[in-house]
């Protein structure tokens, strides 16, 4: 086995669809019938919209971790408990100072300390309600779970908005191949805060309804929350990680890069680092936020990269944007499609939105119920964009034996 091979384990995902990758990818293949997202008033504005939100009661926290309380963690709990098994066997076998932890986000524990300046927008003083200062700060996801796992070892959070579960894994590899660890704990957790909420519907990009994305009657996204769980390995445990690339065009603070040279760049660095082609890529799940600019924009580099023929799907209509978590937990859904245990018969997720593709946009090959993985070897790519033209793309797929 090449020393330099990375693997993924099989993931521990939390979102609006459920618990445990098993659910998920019998949700991805055969969608509900009825939407899983919830309608529900923002805060603050009391505007009605749609959102991803975990719909089962979670756990109870052990005593010792739920003070202060903090959603985030919570999600990230109810997700390690799922591969909590194989977490004890890599700390057994490297000792606890040679895991490493690394969890993208773009809340953090924020939402602790929202009584702190309702207090203060009320008229009262800073010191009447104590703040949480460790929960502001962004790494405090993967704190958490260096704490509760009893871990010495390497441990930081990553946040680059909607790329930051992407870029945890892709990092996790990086040092792994540095040889400064053995394993990484590695994935993302967002929950719905009404920080992020207001700040998109700021930006006019909140859907009306469910998001419709590639459609020409899109009209923007759906925010969900999420966490994500891998260990990645050098150990052959799970599937490979074949390749990732990243790019940061830095074409505007919040918009993408019109052309889409940015993604362009992402993808095929990926490919090169996976030492592929476009056509040996089966799949591909797409950002596919349902807005306008991201649309157009990815479509672009799609078509650039990839031609018309690789099938393509867009998953954020079953689980909502879940934006920090949202490219560790779309990982997560190219581990269930690709792998033969939970996806024998090799079948693609269906692209849902109200069949009228966008004619403005490069035409891409949208997946439909009856998609499937053309080539015998499974190889799955997925994308992920955000603010500041921050791009990434993780490939995941079976060795070539």
């Amino acid at each position: 086995m090449n020393k330099q091979t990375i693997y993924l384990s099989s993931p521990a995902v939390v979102s609006a669809l459920g618990c445990g990758l098993d659910k998920h990818t019998a949700c991805l293949l055969n969608p509900p019938a009825q939407t899983v997202l919830t309608q529900q008033k923002m805060p603050v504005t009391g505007k009605p919209y749609y959102f991803g939100v975990v719909p089962e009661p979670l756990p109870q926290l052990p005593d010792y971790l739920s003070q202060p309380y903090n959603r985030n963690n919570h999600l990230l709990w109810v997700a390690i408990e799922q591969i909590r098994d194989y977490i004890d066997e890599v700390i057994e076998k490297y000792g606890k100072h040679r895991v490493a932890v690394i969890v993208g986000t773009s809340t953090g524990g924020i939402e602790t300390n929202l009584p702190v300046f309702q207090t203060v927008a009320d008229g009262g003083k800073w010191s009447d309600t104590p703040i949480e200062q460790d929960m502001q700060v962004l790494s405090s996801p993967a704190d958490f779970l260096r704490d509760a796992l009893g871990l010495t070892g390497l441990t930081y959070g990553i946040s680059t908005a909607c790329t930051s579960g992407a870029r945890a894994i892709i990092s996790a590899a990086r040092l792994l191949k540095a040889d400064l660890c053995d394993a990484v704990i590695c994935g993302g957790a967002d929950m719905l805060s009404a920080l992020t909420l207001n700040g998109f519907d700021s930006l006019s990009v909140l859907s009306n309804g469910i998001a419709n994305p590639c459609s020409k009657n899109r009209n923007g996204i759906n925010i969900g929350e999420a966490a994500a769980l891998f260990v990645a390995n050098k150990d052959g445990v799970g599937l490979p990680l074949l390749g990732y690339g990243v790019s940061s065009d830095a074409y505007h603070m919040s918009s993408p890069h019109p052309d889409g040279l940015g993604a362009e760049i992402a993808f095929q660095a990926a490919l090169h680092n996976a030492q592929l082609t476009a056509d040996e890529v089966g799949w591909i799940n797409l950002h596919g936020t349902g807005t306008i600019h991201n649309d157009a924009m990815e479509a672009q580099a799609v078509s650039r990269v990839f031609g018309t023929d690789t099938p393509a799907t867009s998953t954020k209509p079953l689980t909502g944007h879940t934006l920090g978590a949202a490219g560790a937990l779309e990982a997560a859904f190219l581990w269930g499609i690709v792998s033969r245990k939970y996806n024998p018969d090799g079948h693609l997720p269906p692209h849902l939105f109200d069949g009228e593709q966008d004619p403005e946009l490069p035409p891409i090959h949208l997946t439909h119920s009856g998609s499937r993985f053309a080539q015998q070897r499974r190889i799955a790519a997925s994308s992920s964009f955000a603010f500041g033209g921050n791009n990434s793309v993780v490939i995941i797929g079976e060795n070539n034996d």
